[in-house]
């Protein structure tokens, strides 16, 4: 009885923290660019220093502030280009202050290994913040700011989320990737595809931002290739041997936890947006 009282209140935790975070993030990218600006820099800059954090415990030492400043740059200058606000000349300016990062650790004089620091501080940038910042291509596709295809994507992605927790658990038995994420199944990520297919489709008839067929195609996008992103960090997270990528976020661990498959979607989605336009 016990196990069961806590499983639920697990789930009604997780029901709650899930409608309160997309009601906020539907509302700022409804709202405009730039409230939802400031909300996907937070998630990205809060996102980094948690992977960054983690890195820490495995006894690397990156650049917590300083890379976390030059993701949250790359994320303000990629918003600035493509809402044409500034010239892409100005992402010059991220290679001297990537090249800052060598420099810095000529300073540091107690690190036996820098360059392990440099590595991670430059993975960091590469795992969290460049996807975050191509978000922003979703964004303003094709050149001015519409918040359909995030709101679309995101929904998918909770689709997906949603549909492969509740399959997994009502018919879960035969293991997905057992080495990587024991709980994982394939009947799960079956439900997960159905219920994101289903998404797509619904959504495609109220948006006019693309056609059925290119809706579908993001759908099973973020479906493959999320489930692939959540495999990775679950590969990262029993390499360092923890469950959670923090406590911020009640019933889902934290936002790298959260956002996980979004990381490694959205290459392949903006991908697909250019590719196919």
């Amino acid at each position: 009885m016990t196990s069961i009282l806590g499983k639920y209140s697990n789930l009604k935790q997780r029901i709650i923290a899930a409608v309160l975070g997309a009601i906020v993030i539907i509302a700022g990218i409804y709202y405009g660019p730039w409230s939802y600006f400031v909300i996907f820099l937070c998630i990205s800059a809060i996102t980094q220093l948690e992977f960054y954090k983690l890195v820490g415990l495995d006894g690397m030492l990156p650049l917590k502030t300083f890379g976390t400043f030059a993701g949250s740059l790359i994320f303000l200058l990629s918003f600035l280009v493509e809402g044409g606000i500034v010239d892409d000349k100005y992402y010059f300016i991220v290679f001297p202050i990537g090249a800052c990062v060598y420099m810095i650790y000529l300073y540091r004089k107690r690190i036996k290994k820098p360059f392990r620091g440099v590595a991670f501080t430059f993975l960091g940038i590469i795992y969290v913040s460049i996807p975050f910042s191509l978000i922003n291509v979703i964004a303003f596709h094709p050149g001015v700011y519409s918040g359909e295809l995030i709101i679309g994507s995101m929904l998918m992605l909770w689709a997906s989320d949603t549909g492969a927790y509740f399959a997994g658990v009502r018919f879960g038995k035969r293991k997905l990737f057992e080495r990587v994420s024991p709980k994982k199944s394939w009947e799960g990520s079956m439900g997960g595809l159905l219920l994101a297919i289903a998404m797509a489709y619904g959504i495609s008839h109220v948006s006019t931002a693309l056609e059925v067929w290119q809706w579908i195609s993001l759908g099973l996008i973020i479906v493959v290739i999320g489930t692939y992103g959540d495999l990775v960090e679950s590969l990262f997270k029993r390499s360092i041997e923890i469950k959670d990528s923090s406590r911020l976020i009640p019933g889902h661990g934290g936002f790298l936890d959260r956002f996980d498959g979004l990381l490694l979607a959205v290459p392949f989605i903006t991908a697909f947006l250019k590719l196919f336009e």
